[in-house]
């Protein structure tokens, strides 16, 4: 029996690895399976945890107030020496981009542990952009073993000289299907999931036409991030009859630039971070998405949504030369004028919505699971 261990520590991260957990422990005579979390990021983690059904084994409980990336790089470093020193895993398996992932990956690099690492292969080739995450992933794929890239583009994005790499879709399809499939089949969480979101949004978001926005990249913060607010703002004012639905983040460089020009709008709805099952649902009603985030440039188009990213570069391309996604920047006129475009012109919105889907059809787990038994066995 091979011993893996699941290292993560955000709720993006959680997200994505409930599927390969799930899957690895269906074969409980080849694997040993141990979730650690860091607990990068605490609040936004646990109630992921709790709606996938996951009991870590190891909680680091790394997160503090104030923290920064040499506080979390070091921390997780230190406790992952004891963590793998006492397990003594076959295999680690990390995912994306994180600095959990990263300092993960450097740990077991300096025990010579392997490293599987989900979700490899995707690039800007900006190392700033987004930062540091476009570093995190090279370094993780110059110390990996195991590569699972969700495209075939992710893959040509890799080594040559490296002899497992496997393409496999992403796993977040799963995760949305999954929980989209579990509202949809369970009366009580159905009940549960529309309760809670009637409690926190103040409009029909069953009937009435809203538009979906995250924001909270870290290179956006100062004036790209007052361009989006007053952007949002123009778009308000422009449109009375639609809604603007933000989740907003709790960083503070989120927090008080939206609060200060967006908090006046009837039809601006702030509203706390929500958790992944009332999100998808948002999601799956939504009309348009207005992101600076990675995941939603997967999920969204799943669900047949356009989606403008607030970056100039992405690392998932392939949505962008599908049709699903357009990058837009953070320029106030040309947020206004892109999301006008798709409010307007019904032809233009119908062409990005019904676009294929590059990340596959939700099974990428499946797909993780069988290359690592072939790895081993």
């Amino acid at each position: 029996m091979k011993k893996i261990i699941l290292v993560f520590g955000t709720r993006p991260e959680a997200i994505k690895m409930a599927p390969v957990f799930h899957e690895l422990r269906k074969h409980s005579k080849k694997f040993k399976v141990i979730v650690c979390v860091s607990a990068q990021h605490r609040e936004m983690l646990d109630p992921v945890l709790e709606l996938f059904e996951i009991s870590p084994d190891i909680d680091l409980d790394i997160m503090k107030d104030g923290q920064d990336l040499f506080d979390i790089t070091s921390s997780i470093l230190t406790k992952m020496k004891d963590v793998l020193a006492e397990n003594n895993p076959d295999l680690v398996l990390v995912h994306g981009d994180t600095t959990t992932a990263f300092t993960t990956s450097l740990a077991c690099f300096y025990l010579q542990i392997k490293i599987g690492h989900i979700e490899a292969g995707l690039r800007t080739n900006d190392m700033l952009s987004p930062f540091p995450e476009e570093f995190n992933r090279q370094v993780i794929s110059m110390v990996s073993e195991l590569d699972f890239a969700p495209t075939n583009k992710n893959l040509n994005n890799l080594s040559k000289t490296k002899p497992n790499i496997s393409i496999t879709g992403n796993t977040v399809i799963d995760s949305l299907h999954w929980v989209l499939d579990k509202i949809e089949s369970d009366k009580v969480m159905k009940d549960y999931v529309k309760n809670h979101i009637n409690q926190t949004v103040d409009f029909d978001w069953e009937k009435e036409k809203f538009i979906l926005i995250t924001g909270h990249r870290r290179e956006n913060f100062g004036e790209g991030f007052l361009n989006i607010c007053h952007a949002i703002a123009d778009l308000a004012k422009k449109y009375k009859n639609v809604h603007f639905l933000y989740p907003v983040h709790l960083n503070p460089n989120v927090q008080i630039p939206v609060t200060n020009i967006l908090s006046n709008f009837s039809n601006i709805h702030l509203v706390k971070p929500l958790d992944y099952q009332f999100f998808v649902l948002l999601l799956k009603h939504s009309y348009i998405v207005l992101t600076d985030s990675g995941g939603i440039q997967e999920e969204a188009p799943s669900l047949g949504k356009p989606v403008l990213v607030m970056r100039d570069v992405t690392e998932r391309q392939e949505a962008v030369e599908a049709g699903t996604v357009e990058l837009i920047g953070t320029n106030r006129k040309r947020i206004v004028s892109s999301i006008s475009d798709l409010i307007d012109d019904s032809q233009k919105y119908e062409k990005i919505a019904v676009s294929t889907n590059p990340y596959g059809n939700g099974d990428a787990a499946k797909k993780i699971a069988e290359s690592i038994i072939d790895y081993f066995y």
